[in-house]
């Protein structure tokens, strides 16, 4: 959540620029996909899950949640026997390990669409 508090003050310092890096700074980080990992500690499965995605990270947002914390006992209660999980933009990608093949199809497709919106 950190991770998010910074980035959300970065875009809201980069919107209110008038410089042209701190509004390409905005809409860059605005179309990248967010890629939501629900995990706990210790989750060797996580670790691995990280690995695999690391040649892609430039492509998206990387959002942790930490399912036994108090505020993610829904997420718990969910998702307790399944981590690590998935979601792309907020909907169920993918659990257990990492497809590739699926998270660059589902990937390239939020892609083409945020390069046809602008």
């Amino acid at each position: 959540m950190l991770l998010l508090c910074f980035l959300s003050r970065t875009l809201q310092l980069a919107r209110r620029s008038s410089s042209p890096l701190g509004r390409q700074l905005c809409s860059a980080s605005a179309n990248k996909p967010v890629l939501t990992l629900f995990t706990k500690k210790p989750c060797p499965l996580c670790d691995e899950a990280r690995e695999e995605l690391e040649p892609y990270k430039r492509r998206f947002i990387l959002q942790e949640v930490d399912i036994t914390l108090p505020e993610n006992s829904v997420w718990y209660d969910k998702y307790k026997y399944d981590i690590p999980v998935f979601h792309l933009n907020g909907k169920f990608l993918m659990k257990h390990r990492v497809d590739i093949q699926k998270f660059e199809d589902q990937l390239m497709k939020l892609e083409l669409q945020n390069d046809g919106n602008q």
